[in-house]
């Protein structure tokens, strides 16, 4: 397979709409799968989930039902799931809302922590009166592993010894140069549809300003009375993020398992693009640049991390405001390291409402990158993570967040779980 069907699929596979956060949105599917596999009405539901899926699900809102967390997300896969709408389970739920209450109250969930080391690992087993079924999604939010009912095995992925994630996401033996070549040449006809995902979750940054979402930054930014060009652009992006962390009913088109990302790399280039006054085309490709770049990254780092994917969103992002001011690839590499040097480090920690902070944060670093990166201003080659080799300078940020941070990811998820609430005032 030559580089530019690596990338064409890439961009097809890591682009898909999402209603609700992808972790406990993944789970519920999950659920869903077992309990068609099972045949009858289940008692009871016990999980096995890794770190990062516990982490990111603790917090968020589930669409439809003024509620956060896994115990509503699973009894809501119980009682009206259909695997087939993937990571668009969760919508159309409101009517179901009450029933899947009531199945939480009367049935059983056990979730527990798993001790494999994949980092997207989910394993469902249900039980019913008679039977019993086993579902396992590993490796990417849509991808099953393994599927029982009873003690017959119906379907499983026998993966390598790397398993999937080292072999798929790291020897793509493409660049970032491939990546901006193939966003500046594809024929329209063939990248075309990227242009809707920016529509589609524009509308839920308009849902985002009518409403008191989450932290209402979106709406608070967009009131204020620096209405910039700047400040436009990043409230309408985290009021995308304030509507969907708080469960908002809003599907969004996603990027490499995560609607925030997917937000992120989307509605600021979109609403930039149309400020500047910008060709259609133009907005479209810096689009696509936009999303495989943030992809190409997520290669290196993986799907699921202690490094937040608002660091490589907005390096995307970066990279798109850089195209849409007529910027070229030494432009673009410049971009890419002087995002490297700046909001590398911050950490996950978890899914919920204040994601909106990080991308406000993640964004006003990729408008300054792009103001010095498109005056042939780059960062010291012997300043911190940067390399004279742009691949080598991603390799390094890759290695950060693979592996350079699981200690941190450990004690987020120790910090996270072990917090005391109180409505006391605690006074230092």
């Amino acid at each position: 397979m030559n580089s530019k069907d690596i990338i064409r699929n890439l961009l097809q596979e890591n682009i898909v709409l999402a209603t609700g956060c992808t972790e406990p949105v993944a789970v519920a599917l999950c659920v869903a799968k077992a309990k068609e596999l099972l045949e009858e009405l289940p008692a009871k539901v016990e999980l096995f989930l890794s770190k990062n899926i516990i982490k990111n699900a603790m917090g968020v809102g589930i669409p439809g039902t003024g509620m956060i967390g896994l115990p509503i997300a699973i009894s809501l896969g119980v009682v009206c799931g259909d695997s087939k709408k993937g990571l668009d389970v969760l919508s159309d739920v409101a009517e179901h809302v009450e029933k899947a209450k009531q199945w939480l109250e009367n049935n059983s969930i056990d979730i527990k922590q798993t001790t494999t080391p994949e980092k997207l690992y989910i394993e469902c087993r249900i039980y019913g009166k008679h039977n019993t079924a086993t579902a396992i999604i590993a490796y990417n939010h849509l991808n099953f592993i393994h599927l029982q009912k009873n003690n017959d095995i119906l379907y499983r992925l026998e993966q390598e010894d790397d398993g999937v994630e080292s072999k798929n996401e790291v020897e793509l033996h493409i660049s970032a140069k491939d990546v901006y070549q193939y966003a500046i040449e594809a024929p329209l006809v063939e990248i075309s549809w990227v242009m809707d995902t920016a529509t589609v979750n524009a509308k839920a940054s308009e849902i985002g300003m009518q409403g008191d979402y989450g932290l209402q930054l979106g709406k608070i930014l967009y009131n204020d009375e620096d209405n910039s060009l700047r400040k436009r652009v990043i409230a309408k992006t985290c009021a995308a993020s304030d509507a969907r962390m708080e469960g908002a009913p809003a599907p969004v088109y996603s990027n490499s398992g995560s609607g925030n990302q997917g937000i992120t790399c989307t509605i600021p280039v979109y609403e930039f693009g149309k400020e500047l006054g910008c060709s259609v085309e133009e907005i479209n490709r810096a689009l696509v640049l936009s999303n495989l770049m943030n992809i190409y990254l997520k290669q290196h780092i993986g799907k699921l991390s202690a490094l937040c994917g608002i660091v490589n969103a907005s390096i995307g992002v970066a990279c798109g405001f850089v195209y849409l001011q007529g910027g070229d690839f030494t432009h673009i590499s410049y971009v890419i390291k002087n995002m490297i040097n700046t909001i590398t480090g911050m950490v996950c920690d978890g899914a919920k409402p204040s994601c909106a902070l990080k991308i406000s944060t993640g964004l006003n670093a990729a408008f300054d990158c792009s103001t010095i990166a498109i005056r042939g201003i780059v960062v010291n080659e012997t300043d911190g993570l940067s390399e004279d080799s742009l691949e080598r300078s991603i390799g390094s940020l890759g290695r950060i967040g693979r592996y350079g941070m699981d200690a941190t990811d450990e004690l987020t998820l120790e910090i996270m779980t072990n917090k005391i609430y109180c409505n006391e005032k605690t006074h230092s």
